[in-house]
């Protein structure tokens, strides 16, 4: 019999996991982050985590399971959040992946392999050592002569993923991005699971308010603290986590490098562009089901989507 699955995708702040919570209470449902920012402790203001009050009692997984110095990939993800569906519909609730992380949600959905390779610390000391003598942008530069495409989404200041992409390269003669495309969507028959797979969206403008205003809100809570405390914790800004958009830009404002209406323009600019990514991303998989969840009241959207997950995943819904 196949598992019960619903999963909520959409670009940021377009409200999904006050949807996702209300769909849960309904369904009997547990939710499961789909961020690769919301694994990270201490993380919070930045990655739009839910908050225990917010949760309202529904459990959450797939989050503050890191620290931000511990490095975190899709092929950990997809195991663990694939665990998580298996012991959740075991215990008789229906499991609701939410999240904007697109490969993320599609290394679940989807039969994706990644290659086991260990990592070489000989290796990677090798493009420490040349990132320390003389910067991240001469390994990106290196990167992008052997692979463009994950020269192209790697930030020049990620030195951890350039790293590891180099370090892909060495050990395998072939470019890391050939490892992160994904195949063709599963055909429902060869799917392992019975989903409701739904999208929210929205009119782009109002979409871009709605950004604007939460990184006002970001700031006003506190986020440039935010990350002053991980700073003064011993954490590096060259970390993995501190790489998320936000997080890298007040890094950028703390070392002087950027003013503060400088980086509240960039950061606001960089989600909104962020956005567009997600969207372009889900738009491809046909599977989604779309719903406008910006000019539509709540109430509504969340009464539908109920109605297509009792259609749907009858076995994971009492």
């Amino acid at each position: 019999m196949k598992q019960a699955l619903a999963v909520i995708v959409g670009p940021t702040a377009v409200g999904k996991s006050d949807i996702a919570v209300q769909v849960a209470k309904q369904v009997n449902g547990e939710i499961i982050s789909g961020d690769s920012v919301q694994v990270y402790r201490g993380l919070d203001i930045g990655s739009a985590k839910v908050t225990p009050a917010e949760q309202q009692g529904i459990p959450h997984y797939m989050l503050d399971i890191l620290d931000p110095d511990e490095n975190f990939s899709v092929a950990m993800f997809q195991d663990q959040v694939r665990r998580l569906i298996r012991e959740i519909n075991e215990r008789g609730k229906l499991p609701i992946l939410v999240g904007g992380t697109g490969l993320y949600i599609r290394s679940v959905l989807d039969p994706y392999e990644f290659p086991a390779m260990q990592a070489d610390k000989a290796i990677r000391t090798e493009l420490q050592t040349i990132a320390r003598e003389h910067g991240s942008a001469v390994l990106h530069q290196r990167l992008a002569a052997v692979d463009p495409e994950s020269a192209r989404r790697i930030h020049i200041n990620d030195l951890n993923r350039i790293v590891r992409a180099l370090e892909v390269y060495k050990l395998t003669g072939r470019p890391f991005s050939v490892y992160r495309n994904l195949p063709e969507a599963a055909a429902p028959a060869d799917n392992p699971y019975n989903l409701t797979f739904i999208g929210l969206t929205g009119p782009r403008p109002e979409l871009y308010a709605r950004i604007e205003r939460r990184v006002d809100l970001m700031l006003a809570k506190g986020l440039v603290n935010e990350v002053k405390v991980l700073l003064a914790a011993g954490y590096h800004p060259s970390v993995q986590a501190l790489q998320a958009i936000g997080y890298r830009h007040v890094v950028q404002y703390l070392r002087g490098l950027l003013t503060k209406p400088e980086m509240t323009r960039l950061l606001k600019r960089d989600t909104r562009h962020f956005a567009k990514r997600q969207l372009t991303w889900f738009r491809r998989d046909r599977r989604i089901i779309w719903f406008d969840s910006i000019t539509r009241p709540q109430r509504e959207i969340v009464q539908e989507v109920v109605e297509r997950i009792c259609a749907t995943c009858q076995d994971g819904v009492k």
